[in-house]
């Protein structure tokens, strides 16, 4: 933005609250949740949802908890009245769930309306006006704050008279200073209480007062200041549920909501992945597995986001970013080395402690929530780029291939398939990591290669082991002999004999290799040449000797290079 064009803009007014106290508050329960994904979301969508589709959303939302749903705005349209209509007659809405319809404060809508929800068994009527300066001086053309708050007044009268025609259903009033966000507070405030006064709820005839940040004016402090003063000031407030309904244009949807319920909200509206106009509305998903991290449950089943995720992109044809909070699809990933290497030695130290302590709090670097609790596998996780570093390849090289390789020999794979992935400009996939892997570190056969060895286990008074060995060395073959305590050992015996001995064996290892063929052996070899340079080299074969051997000539091959 050009700084000239700053001008044009005013800082947002603070409100007069210096004894705020939603500061000092914490969330320790959830909130009543209301998804708004069939109206909220769907009139934002380029191609709304057909009332089959409607229908699938509706179940997937039942599925994972809300009790209420808003499920559109019927009055508007016969597809909004025939979902509603479809609905009830069809038996769809459990036991436990309110629908929510929505319509403006008009007279044949509110009565359409009526038609709509007749045979449900409870329903939650939500009328709003808009009520801010800027829409009654541009929407009602100049309208006096009197006319608007008639509009509410009007429009609550009316419902509650139409309540006795449908004896069958349960009325529950909602109402919206529609543009809360920047309508003065005493004004806000002026239309809900005069709402109020009209429906006079009780313990057992509550109603709702929705304050919607419809368009986000300002910080997220600020708009908790909105709604501790309305929640102070509200007639009858033991008896209001105080009903949030953030959208996230200034992107902070999810603080404004945080912060509103810590100010003394008791409800909160929002949608799927943030699915609403413009930037989108509260991202229930968001706040409600923010809780659960927090040990706070919230009567949401978010325990396989990914097929909650897929019905909404096929249904909505709407893409959740990959960064997206819980649901993108690299949320659980790391690519920076020092990432990884902290989330490895995290998820292996919580392996072996969860064993002792099956209570045990979580607590893996870098990883707010287990993945696993949200659909989500371990083995995603860690991917690698450029950017990546030993401990991740090792992990995926563990995890994904089963190779379980020796702490020392990290620095040495990570750095080589480092300068491969910076090579290429990329991330490697898991199976391209085991390539490189193998290229690089596995029975390599150049310059020496080992054609064939026998064994011979009495060659000795000491119970000593001789190898005769077939190898082929810069193209010419040739065999060689040796003897030692051990296949290793005489082979190591067997290359000094020839010559071939520039080195020192440092270090041995091997395991069977976990999710390969029931037979593979891996071994590590760790060898010192003359020069101080230290190398390690794997073999993979199905005899743990011959996988032994296989790793001495790849770290040969290494140290020669």
């Amino acid at each position: 933005m050009k700084t000239e064009a700053i001008t044009k803009y005013r800082p947002f007014p603070r409100v007069d609250l210096p004894d705020r106290t939603w500061p000092d508050q914490e969330i320790t329960t959830a909130p009543i949740w209301c998804s708004v994904d069939l109206r909220d979301g769907n009139q934002a969508l380029p191609q709304p949802m057909s009332i089959e589709e409607k229908l699938e959303f509706f179940d997937l939302l039942c599925r994972i908890g809300f009790k209420q749903i808003e499920i559109g705005f019927p009055s508007a349209a016969d597809t909004e009245f025939n979902f509603c209509r479809r609905l009830i007659e069809e038996n769809r809405i459990p036991e436990d769930v309110t629908i929510q319809i929505l319509v403006q404060t008009r007279e044949h809508l509110i009565r359409r309306s009526f038609e709509a929800i007749k045979g449900a068994k409870r329903a939650i009527v939500h009328i709003y006006n808009s009520t801010s300066p800027l829409q009654r001086r541009i929407t009602f053309s100049d309208a006096s704050r009197e006319a608007i708050r008639d509009i509410a007044i009007a429009g609550a009268e009316l419902v509650k008279s139409l309540v006795p025609t449908i004896p069958e259903t349960e009325v529950v009033l909602q109402y919206s200073p529609e543009s809360f966000s920047d309508t003065e507070l005493d004004f806000s405030l002026e239309c809900c209480n005069a709402v109020i006064d009209i429906w006079q709820p009780t313990a057992e005839k509550r109603m709702i007062i929705n304050l919607p940040d419809t368009v986000q004016w300002t910080t997220p402090n600020v708009h908790a200041d909105q709604i501790e003063w309305m929640c102070r000031h509200l007639h009858k407030r033991d008896f209001i549920d105080v009903s949030l309904h953030t959208h996230n244009d200034r992107g902070t949807g999810t603080a404004a909501t945080e912060l509103g319920l810590m100010a003394g909200a008791d409800r909160v509206e929002g949608t799927l992945f943030g699915n609403g106009e413009r930037t989108g509305n509260l991202d229930i998903a968001n706040v409600a597995l923010n809780m659960n991290a927090h040990g706070i449950a919230t009567g949401l089943d978010f325990t396989d986001l990914p097929s909650i995720r897929a019905v909404y992109e096929r249904i909505t044809r709407m893409t959740v970013a990959e960064r997206h909070p819980y649901a993108g699809e690299l949320v659980f990933t790391a690519f920076s080395g020092s990432h990884q290497d902290a989330i490895k030695k995290g998820m292996d130290r919580r392996s072996r402690e969860i064993m002792e302590d099956p209570n045990l709090a979580w607590g893996v670097p870098y990883l707010t929530i287990d993945p696993q609790d949200v659909g989500r596998s371990y083995e995603a996780i860690i991917r690698i780029n450029s950017q990546s570093g030993k401990g991740g390849i090792a992990y995926i090289l563990d995890r994904e291939h089963g190779f379980d390789l020796p702490k020392t020999m990290h620095p040495q794979v990570g750095k080589r398939i480092y300068d491969l992935a910076d090579e290429m400009g990329q991330e490697l996939s898991p199976d391209e990591i085991r390539e490189a892997f193998f290229r690089f570190f596995v029975n390599l056969e150049s310059p020496l290669q080992l054609v064939d060895y026998e064994l011979d286990h009495h060659a000795g008074t000491k119970g000593e082991v001789a190898c005769t060995a077939t190898v082929i060395i810069n193209g010419e073959e040739k065999e060689i002999r040796g003897i030692g305590n051990g296949p290793i050992n005489s082979f190591v015996h067997a290359l000094d004999e020839a010559g071939l001995k520039q080195f020192n064996l440092v270090d041995y290892r091997s395991h069977a290799v976990r999710g390969g063929s029931d037979s593979d052996s891996a071994a590590y070899i760790q060898l010192q040449g003359k020069d101080g340079n230290i190398v390690w080299g794997c073999g993979v074969d199905p005899s743990i000797e011959m996988a032994g051997l296989k790793a001495l000539v790849s770290a040969w091959n290494l140290l020669e290079k």
